[in-house]
C-alpha cells in the first residue's frame, strides 16, 4: 500500500472512531436524560363509564397504556360494589395495563367501597390513605410512597369551606415527607378560586392550563397535577422548568373528564 493511501485510510479510521465516541456518548445522554424523566398521569375515569353510557374498562385502558406513564391518579373508582356488579375496578386496570394498584377508599357504598387509586410501573414502598371533608360525601388522600417521590391522589369536595380545609390537610401531609411530592387529581376548582390560590403558596401547579371538563366539550379546567419539594432546596421557578410536555389528552368519550398528563426531570432533585 504506498505511504499516502495508508496515511488516508488511517486518518479516515480514526475520524471514524471519534464519529462513534461522539455517537455514543450522545445516545448515553439522551438515554440518562428519558430516563430521568417521570410520566405523569391525572384521570378522572367516572368509574369506567364513558359519555356514551357504555361501562369500559378496556377502553379506559387503553387511554392510560397509549401515554406510557410510570404513575397515574384516577378517581372515581368502585371496589367491590353492587354498581359494578362485584368488579374492583382499579385491579382490573391494573391487569389490563400491566401496573400495580394502590387503593383508597373515600366511602363505604352498595357493598363495597368507592374512592381513589393509584397505578404505577414500580411497587410502592407504602400505601396510606386519609380522610378529607366532604358535605356532599367524604373525601379521602392517597398517599403512595416510592423509591424517589411520594405521589398523592384526590377527588376533592364540591363545597369551597371543604376544598380549603383539605388544601390545608394536604400540604401539612406533604410537608411531613422527605422526598418530592406529587399531588394529582380532580380538585373540582377552577384556577381563581381560592382554594387552588391558597394551594399554590406551597405547591407548584405543572399541569397544562386548559380545559379539561366536561370531555365532549372541555370549558372548565379542574384537574391538576402539583409537585412541591418539602425540604424547601428547589424553588417554584425550577419546579415549573422540569415539566415538560404537560397537556390535556384529547379523548371526549372514555368519560367526563379528559386526562392530563406530563414528563417530570426528576434530576433536578439529585
Amino acid at each position: 500500500m504506498k505511504q499516502s493511501n495508508y496515511a488516508f485510510f488511517k486518518s479516515l479510521t480514526i475520524a471514524l472512531v471519534a464519529l462513534a465516541v461522539v455517537v455514543s456518548f450522545s445516545v448515553r445522554e439522551v438515554s440518562a436524560q428519558r430516563s430521568s424523566d417521570l410520566r405523569i398521569m391525572s384521570y378522572n375515569i367516572r368509574n369506567g363509564r364513558g359519555l356514551d353510557n357504555k361501562t369500559d374498562y378496556a377502553r379506559i385502558a387503553d387511554v392510560i397504556s397509549k401515554e406510557t406513564p410510570d404513575v397515574v391518579a384516577i378517581q372515581e373508582l368502585d371496589k367491590n360494589t353492587k354498581r359494578s356488579q362485584g368488579v374492583d375496578v382499579l385491579e382490573e386496570l391494573a391487569k389490563l395495563t400491566d401496573m400495580t394498584a394502590s387503593y383508597g377508599p373515600a366511602i363505604d357504598y352498595q357493598g363495597g367501597q368507592y374512592g381513589v387509586g393509584v397505578l404505577s410501573k414500580e411497587k410502592p414502598l407504602k400505601v396510606e390513605h386519609f380522610p378529607l371533608p366532604g358535605k356532599e360525601e367524604q373525601r379521602c388522600l392517597l398517599v403512595v410512597e416510592f423509591n424517589d417521590f411520594v405521589f398523592f391522589c384526590s377527588h376533592w369536595s364540591l363545597t369551597d369551606k371543604d376544598r380549603l380545609a383539605s388544601v390545608a390537610i394536604i400540604t401539612n401531609k406533604m410537608k411531613e415527607q422527605q422526598k418530592p411530592v406529587f399531588i394529582c387529581g380532580d380538585f373540582n376548582a377552577q384556577p381563581n378560586e381560592e382554594s387552588i390560590r391558597d394551594l399554590q403558596r406551597d405547591w407548584t401547579v405543572v399541569s397544562a392550563d386548559e380545559f379539561t371538563f366536561p370531555a365532549n366539550d372541555p370549558n372548565i379546567r379542574i384537574d391538576y397535577v402539583c409537585v412541591a419539594d418539602p425540604t424547601g432546596k428547589t424553588a417554584s421557578e425550577q419546579l415549573s422548568k422540569a415539566a415538560k410536555n404537560a397537556r390535556v389528552v384529547e379523548e371526549p368519550v372514555a368519560s367526563d373528564h379528559r386526562p392530563i398528563a406530563l414528563e417530570f426531570d426528576m434530576s433536578i432533585f439529585k
